[in-house]
């Protein structure tokens, strides 16, 4: 297992890959590449942060960690640009903002991306101890800081931007295309583009297909706990109105539920099920060699890639799709946990100051043997599946405050060097309150500092 970027970053000279010849060999290839089974024990991590520029005297302060009564003020400054960030990163920067860059990992392994809005984002390598993983990622964030300081651009922790309009800084086909297909459905793609940023942990898939299978029920069971537990984005500008504990889950619950919301109680087998369900997610974009217009990847609307492969869109699209298009699609789909060689956990905000050491130690923990996956699976039943009131409510429903404490009580218990912070969390749990009440940084809840006038477009679904 290894962390991997998101997406690819080249846009043209799209290499040659085999054909596929059925839906069955498309399935077949699915199941071998997206649920690689072998002994687990690695795990890896990919967190985000908010870039803001900065002039004057805030510029000044250099590198460091902004105090928790500044956060909010931060994310009200201006995104830099990607050249602004290029220049800053140098040899790091990512070939999407720099395509003659060497993209160097930093010293403790992690490479840097660039999201849509801006956002930073570091992709660690997979390691054998969560421990050692947090450590890499900790001098790694501050070599970070110190590159992006050079060119007064702050990094900011938070889930959800509250202030900033959504805006797209990246030019890459693949965005364009995304920007293109999700702005037919409604305001959540941009938002989930520009305005959101997760902490995301990654793992193994499991020694056999049993094993495999208790991973993924136990990693679905506990999603909505979890989501609770770490909900810490009341606040996202541009979101319709309604009050949701997490903002940014939010957005993928509802940019595009079929694609980001897989039927998963419903399969008696999460191979077959997910490569089946891969096949039948409609299309978000189409690769091409030479991109000149500017939505020149958009696919055909209404069209799924068991569509494309049948041939019911040769005529549209001109060509059957091989198996670097069949790879690039997975890219295109944002279930929850989304199997990819290895599972992405992907539905946890990104945790203000350093906490996401937290999250990180939590699932480690629960996934650390058989018997630690059946106690995560039976902490957390009670509230499997109730992914919307998870998000919406986080720990003010009772049921799902309860289902928090035991899934973090029960990762301290299987945890070999559990830290303070989880035992801080279960407390912070018991009593309500979200991740930002306890660090101090972070949005305010209520906040109404903005600099764009407030959105009155949409209701809350």
């Amino acid at each position: 297992m290894a962390v991997t970027l998101e997406h690819p970053e080249s846009t043209s000279d799209l290499p040659a890959h085999p054909a596929l010849s059925s839906r069955a060999a498309a399935e077949a290839f699915l199941g071998g590449v997206c649920f690689k089974v072998g002994p687990p024990g690695l795990i890896g991590a990919e967190l985000e942060w908010f870039t803001v520029c900065r002039t004057g005297r805030t510029a000044r302060r250099g590198a460091r960690r902004p105090a928790p009564e500044e956060t909010h003020h931060l994310l009200t400054g201006p995104r830099p640009t990607t050249e602004l960030l290029a220049q800053a990163l140098g040899p790091y920067a990512p070939r999407a903002i720099a395509p003659d860059s060497p993209a160097l990992p930093l010293p403790g392994g992690s490479r840097v991306t660039v999201e849509p809005g801006g956002q930073i984002e570091l992709s660690s390598i997979a390691v054998p101890d969560a421990a050692d993983l947090c450590a890499r990622l900790r001098a790694d964030e501050q070599r970070l800081r110190e590159l992006l300081g050079t060119r007064s651009i702050r990094m900011v922790a938070a889930a959800a931007d509250p202030a900033r309009t959504p805006r797209c800084r990246l030019g890459l086909p693949r965005y364009r295309a995304m920007e293109h297909y999700f702005t037919r459905i409604g305001p959540y793609g941009r938002l989930m583009m520009s305005n959101t940023a997760a902490a995301q942990v990654s793992v193994d898939i499991g020694a056999d297909h049993a094993d495999l299978t208790a991973r993924w029920t136990a990693l679905h069971a506990v999603g909505p706990a979890l989501i609770a537990a770490f909900a810490c984005s009341p606040v996202l500008r541009g979101a319709p109105t309604g009050e949701w504990a997490s903002q940014r889950m939010r957005t993928w619950l509802h940019l595009d539920p079929a694609r980001a919301c897989p039927p998963v109680a419903d399969w008696p087998d999460p191979v077959t099920g997910y490569a089946r369900w891969a096949l039948d997610a409609p299309l978000l974009c189409v690769r091409r060699s030479a991109p000149a217009e500017r939505v020149a990847w958009a696919a055909p609307p209404d069209v799924t890639f068991a569509d494309w492969l049948s041939g019911a869109v040769d005529e549209v699209i001109g060509r059957r799709p091989d198996i670097g298009d069949l790879e690039y699609h997975l890219t295109t789909l944002f279930p929850p946990v989304r199997p990819a060689g290895y599972f992405e956990v992907r539905y946890l905000d990104a945790q203000p100051g350093d906490g996401w050491t937290v999250p990180i130690t939590v699932v480690d923990a629960l996934l650390s043997g058989p018997a630690a996956v059946a106690a995560a699976t039976a902490a957390a039943g009670a509230t499997a599946g109730r992914w919307h009131d998870a998000a919406r409510h986080g720990l003010a429903e009772p049921e799902l405050r309860a289902a928090a404490v035991a899934v973090l009580e029960a990762a301290a218990a299987h945890s070999t060097r559990p830290e303070p912070r989880l035992y801080a969390a279960i407390r912070r749990c018991a009593a309500g309150r979200p991740p930002q009440d306890e660090t101090g940084h972070g949005v305010p809840a209520h906040s109404t500092e903005s600099t764009d006038p407030p959105s009155t477009s949409g209701a809350a679904p």
